[in-house]
């Protein structure tokens, strides 16, 4: 519901990374097309194929820093022409 036109993909969390706010086979809801800034929640996909659901922490011309809100994980950094797209998390089932 007011979306418009935009197109948004529903996938399924996998992991406790994100926990306690999205748990293994939460459902969420990502904008491809929405506008990411630093402290938004995202799911970001890497070069080499892997798709993670963190927080955008950091993200400048050198530098892509993607945080987890479960502390046991510790924050990933990555070349920007390592990231081949982020999404912005709108909705979670849960």
């Amino acid at each position: 519901p007011g979306l418009g036109t935009e197109t948004v993909y529903a996938l399924q969390i996998s992991g406790d990374s994100m926990e306690p706010a999205y748990r293994a086979g939460d459902r969420i809801i990502v904008a491809p097309g929405a506008p990411v800034k630093i402290g938004d929640r995202v799911v970001a996909k890497t070069t080499a194929g892997e798709v993670m659901a963190k927080v955008l922490a950091k993200r400048n011309a050198r530098t892509v820093e993607l945080a987890s809100l479960n502390p046991d994980y510790a924050p990933r950094e990555f070349r920007p022409a390592e990231i081949a797209w982020i999404a912005r998390i709108l909705w979670a089932s849960q």
